[in-house]
């Protein structure tokens, strides 16, 4: 039985035949995969550190932030979820050179199935690991457009015909139906006409990614770190950002920050 000790971040992804995980605990990144079906034992230890700035704080704003943190950093600014607000170009970005290195640079603006059919955006260089973190089964880059405004401009468009939310507890339940994403892109791309800037991508392929999941939960029970400090279950998968258990579910982003000792029998 081997034991971690640290403060955790979102897992890290790769895409492959099944996607592969890794938690980074502390300095180390801790494959998860080859951990399926053995019991894990996951204690809080009660201290949360912000993942930008490493001071202790006793509540974690936006997922791994503390108070000043959150109020100070584009990065979460309210334009990051809602990018057509993106007011970079207007010269009142909380930080210009984040802004520039993540903004000013070309997005994709893409469909995915994950608890159904999505409308989404993402840096280009980013793709799989935004699918993957929304737990997509499909994905289909449909646009690419030069800036995450544009890109925020076009979802705006194109999520009066479908919608731009993920149902975490469905996409958790199993895979869901499988939707001809290309069709469904050239009837969107119908319904919005010419609204659209960018370049379209006709030929692109659509994605498909598969989990590593031994079981689905019949009822999804997310487990509080906050109030219940301590977790013992089977590890049954891995979706998402989430962990997947025989008795509940964790969403390992949340508690971006939380130190913990991890351990697996």
């Amino acid at each position: 039985m081997g034991t971690w000790e640290g403060c955790i971040e979102k897992m890290r992804t790769e895409l492959g035949d099944t996607v592969q995980y890794a938690l980074p605990i502390g300095a180390k990144h801790l494959e998860l995969n080859p951990y399926l079906g053995r019991f894990l034992r996951l204690e809080h230890q009660g201290t949360i550190r912000c993942i930008h700035c490493d001071r202790k704080t006793k509540k974690s704003f936006n997922q791994g932030y503390c108070y000043p943190c959150f109020r100070s950093l584009a990065q979460c600014d309210m334009c990051i979820v809602r990018p057509e607000t993106c007011h970079l170009a207007e010269g009142t970005c909380r930080e210009p050179e984040w802004g520039n290195k993540h903004c000013q640079i070309p997005h994709t603006v893409y469909l995915a199935n994950s608890s159904g059919l999505k409308v989404g955006i993402t840096r280009q260089s980013q793709q799989s690991t935004r699918w993957i973190d929304q737990g997509a089964s499909q994905a289909l880059p449909v646009l690419t457009v030069t800036t995450r405004l544009d890109a925020g401009r076009a979802e705006v468009i194109l999520k009066e015909f479908v919608s731009d939310r993920t149902d975490w507890r469905k996409m958790l339940k199993g895979v869901p139906p499988f939707v001809d994403l290309r069709e469904c892109r050239d009837d969107l791309l119908r319904q919005a006409g010419g609204s659209l800037k960018g370049s379209l991508l006709p030929q692109a392929e659509v994605v498909e990614i598969d989990y590593p999941v031994m079981k689905y939960p019949e009822k999804v029970q997310a487990h509080n770190l906050d109030k219940l400090p301590l977790l013992e279950d089977r590890l049954l998968g891995i979706k998402g950002q989430y962990l997947i258990f025989e008795t509940c579910v964790i969403n390992v982003r949340k508690y971006a920050g939380y130190e913990v000792t991890l351990s697996f029998e």
